[in-house]
C-alpha cells in the first residue's frame, strides 16, 4: 500500500501528517511512504530525515496524489476549503483520505469527496472511548492549544504569573480564570499553575469539578439549574439562550477579578456560546488578557475577532484559530502518532480491511463508494438515511488496495 503525505497548503499551517520517526513502522508493515518535498520543513523535519527513515521524497504534487492508495493530511478539504480545492481534481475513485476535515462545520466538502469516489475518514469523529484515545486528534491538538494559550497570555500580561518575595517588595500572583474544563481547559489550568498563577475554572458539567481541583485550581460554583449539560462524546452540549444569559451575568464578576481569562467552550458543529460580554471585558483591569480558543466558530467573548488582537479599554483579546501550528514539531509528532495508530485499525497486513462492526471505524467513516455514509453528516446535508446494514454481514474489505 502506498501512503502519501502532501505538503499542507492552508495559510500559515506548519504541521505535517507524518514525521520521520513514524515512517519505519509503516515500512516494516509492508507499506511505501511518499512525502512531498518540503512537507515537514516548517515542523523541523527535513527531506533528508524522511529519506533516512525510508520514505521517498517526491517533488511533483500531482505524482504524489496519483501514486497514493491513502493520503494523510493535517487539513483535509473541509478544513482547507479554499487552498484545498485544487487538490480535489487530483483525487481518484477508490483512494482513501485520512484527515481532520471539519465534517460538522463543512459537510458539503464531504459530499464533494464522496462524488469523487473517495473513501474519507474524518478524524474529528473519533468516538471518545478509552480504546480510541491513541487516535484522538482533537484531544492531542487541544492539549497543545491549552498550553500555548497560557504562554500567549503570560507574554502579553504586564505582570508575572508567580508569587515572588523580593527585596523590592512582594509581587502577588496573577489570577487566571479558565472557562471550560475539557482537554484544552485542563491543560491551560495545569500550565497556568506550573507558572505560579492562582487559577479558577468553570464548566457547565459539574462532573469535572474533581478534575479541576486535582490540578490545584478552584472550581467556580454558579447557581444555575441544569442537569443535562453533557452531550455525546463527553462534550458540553448547546443549552438555551436563557441559561447563557444567566451564566454571563454570574460570570462577569469572576471575569472582572481576573488578570487572564482563557475560554475553551466549544460545541462540535455549532457556533460557540457567548459567555463574556463586552461589558464584562470593560470591567477587567487595563492590561488584562483574554485568550478565546473558541474563536474559530465565533468565540466565547463578544469582542473576539478570529486571528486578530482586539484592545478594549486596555484589555487585550486574542482569537487564535490554529495554536497547534505554533508548536509544529510536537503537534506533528502527536498527530502522526494518532494517524499511524488509526492506520493499524483499518489495515490487515499491507491492505485495507474496514470492519464496520468496529465503533471507531464506523464512527469516522464519512464517505465511501460515492455516498456520504455517516448518519449525522447525511442529516446535515438533508440526505435520506441509508438502509440499515444487516447484522452480521461482512465488513467492507480491500476498498482501495492495489
Amino acid at each position: 500500500m502506498i501512503i502519501s503525505v502532501p505538503k499542507e497548503t492552508y495559510p500559515g499551517e506548519r504541521r505535517v501528517a507524518l514525521v520521520p520517526s513514524s515512517i519505519p513502522p509503516l515500512i516494516k508493515g509492508g507499506h511505501r511512504v511518499l512525502v512531498e518535498a518540503g512537507a515537514g520543513e516548517s515542523a523541523g523535519s527535513l527531506d533528508e530525515a524522511y529519506r533516512q527513515a525510508g520514505a521517498e521524497v517526491v517533488a511533483d504534487r500531482r505524482q504524489l496524489f496519483e501514486s497514493a492508495d491513502v493520503v494523510l493530511q493535517v487539513r483535509g478539504l473541509g478544513a482547507n476549503a479554499q487552498a484545498g480545492a485544487s487538490d480535489l481534481a487530483l483525487l481518484r475513485e477508490g483512494q482513501v483520505v485520512v484527515a481532520p476535515c471539519d465534517p460538522l462545520g463543512n459537510p458539503q466538502a464531504v459530499g464533494q469527496l464522496a462524488e469523487r469516489g473517495v473513501t474519507l475518514f474524518a478524524m474529528e469523529m473519533i468516538p471518545r472511548i478509552t480504546r480510541a484515545q491513541s487516535m484522538d486528534v482533537l484531544s492531542s491538538m487541544a492539549t497543545i492549544s491549552g498550553y500555548k494559550a497560557v504562554l500567549l497570555a503570560a507574554d502579553r500580561l504586564p505582570k508575572m504569573f508567580p508569587l515572588m518575595m523580593t527585596a523590592a517588595g512582594t509581587l502577588t500572583p496573577a489570577k487566571v480564570f479558565v472557562i471550560g474544563a475539557g482537554v484544552a481547559g485542563l491543560q491551560a489550568i495545569a500550565s497556568a499553575r506550573r507558572l505560579g498563577a492562582v487559577v479558577h475554572a468553570y464548566d457547565v458539567r459539574p462532573a469535572v469539578k474533581e478534575q479541576v481541583e486535582s490540578l490545584g485550581a478552584k472550581f467556580v460554583e454558579m447557581p444555575l439549574e441544569t442537569t443535562d449539560a453533557e452531550g455525546s462524546g463527553g462534550y458540553a452540549k448547546q443549552l438555551g439562550e436563557e441559561f447563557y444569559q444567566k451564566q454571563r451575568e454570574l460570570m462577569a464578576r469572576t471575569v472582572a477579578a481576573s488578570d487572564v481569562v482563557i475560554t475553551t467552550a466549544a460545541i462540535p458543529g455549532k457556533p460557540s456560546p457567548r459567555l463574556i460580554t463586552a461589558d464584562a471585558v470593560r470591567g477587567m483591569a487595563p492590561g488584562s488578557v483574554v485568550v478565546d480558543l473558541a474563536a474559530e466558530r465565533g468565540g466565547n467573548c463578544e469582542l473576539t475577532k478570529a486571528d486578530e488582537q482586539v484592545i478594549e479599554q486596555g484589555v487585550h483579546i486574542f482569537g487564535p484559530t490554529n495554536l497547534p501550528s505554533e508548536v509544529p514539531t510536537h503537534a506533528s509528532q502527536m498527530l502522526a502518532k494518532n494517524l499511524t495508530n488509526f492506520l493499524k485499525l483499518i489495515t490487515r497486513g499491507h491492505e485495507f480491511y474496514l470492519n464496520l462492526q468496529d465503533d471507531v471505524v464506523r464512527g469516522t467513516l464519512a464517505a465511501c463508494r460515492k455516498e456520504v455514509v455517516h448518519p449525522q453528516l447525511r442529516e446535515l446535508l438533508g440526505l435520506a438515511p441509508l438502509p440499515v446494514r444487516p447484522e452480521g454481514s461482512p465488513p467492507i474489505d480491500h476498498l482501495a488496495a492495489k
